[in-house]
């Protein structure tokens, strides 16, 4: 096993220990899953019960994005590096996924047929990753422009 994938391992689990504490102080049910998705550690808290984790979520996912953060400074705390671990609860992140990736390929699609680059809705930096990936594997170019919150992807052509 390499470093890299030790370490990814160990912020895995640190993160995981992390959410176990956190849902027992809610008196929440919730398995938690482990993952490494290329070199980001992937955590992901299923529900037991359907609704329960729904206030981890929040109003579009704010209060997920929160506890992501402080979950990424219990395994920084942990393994003494930066961590880049991605949240999911409840499948949000999975569910939003795959929703920005029809916006991408929608976005593709207009630019091709028009040419003309095109301005998307400002979006968070979970959001503009998926369909700054989306737009490469398609073969046209995109630019995030802005400041946040109103930071916003650019499609063109290459």
């Amino acid at each position: 096993m390499s470093e890299e994938q030790t370490l990814l391992d160990r912020e895995g689990d640190a993160a995981a220990d992390y959410l176990e504490g956190l849902l027992d102080i809610a008196d929440l049910d919730g398995d938690i899953d482990i993952d490494v998705e290329g070199d980001r550690a992937m955590v992901s808290v299923l529900e037991v019960n359907p609704g329960d984790l729904k206030d981890l979520v929040g109003d579009d996912g704010e209060v997920l994005d929160a506890l992501q953060e402080l979950t990424r400074l219990a395994a920084a705390r942990e393994t003494g590096e930066r961590s880049r671990l991605m949240l999911d609860i409840a499948g949000f992140r999975a569910a939003k996924r795959v929703a920005l990736e029809e916006v991408a390929a929608a976005a593709v699609a207009e630019v091709q047929r028009t040419a003309a680059p095109l301005k998307l809705e400002p979006m968070n930096p979970f959001e503009r990753k998926v369909v700054h990936d989306v737009v490469t594997a398609a073969g046209l170019v995109s630019e995030s422009e802005g400041e946040e919150p109103n930071r916003r992807i650019v499609v063109r052509l290459p």
